[in-house]
């Protein structure tokens, strides 16, 4: 039988409960989407406060991460280039910051998405988050 290397159910519930704990401490409110390197959601939360909007593109940020294999800022500087996005065919791809892919043994296992902070917040805590649960990030 074919395995995929993927995060697990616990290991996207410790990401989200991680950024969910962080952002309590100064009295914010964020949504966090976990996917598998398939682009699933595998884990969600949408905090109380938080809006509607930032909650897609938390689930959309974790999806660009993953099919990409990148973080999401990066497709942000593509599509502030010469790289339409209209010519990609996928709606669900951001380029806003807070998308972060979740590698281990050189393969993307999954990503994780942020959203509802200022962008630099959402990219920090998904960084913080991936490094609490896998114990790395830059």
């Amino acid at each position: 039988m074919y395995t995929i290397e993927k995060v697990s159910s616990e290991e996207a519930l410790r990401l989200v409960n991680h950024c969910v704990e962080q952002v309590k401490k100064n009295n914010k409110s964020v949504a966090v989407s976990v996917c598998g390197p398939e682009c699933e959601l595998i884990a969600f939360i949408r905090m109380d406060n938080t809006s509607v909007a930032a909650s897609k593109i938390a689930q959309n940020k974790a999806y660009t991460a993953a099919s990409d294999r990148a973080e999401t800022s990066k497709m942000g500087e593509r599509m502030r280039g010469k790289d339409n996005p209209a010519f990609w065919g996928d709606e669900r791809i951001t380029g806003f910051g807070g998308g972060i892919p979740i590698i281990q043994n050189n393969k993307v296992i999954g990503a994780i998405g942020v959203s509802g902070l200022p962008e630099a917040d959402d990219v920090q805590l998904a960084k913080d988050a991936v490094n609490e649960v896998f114990g790395y990030y830059p």
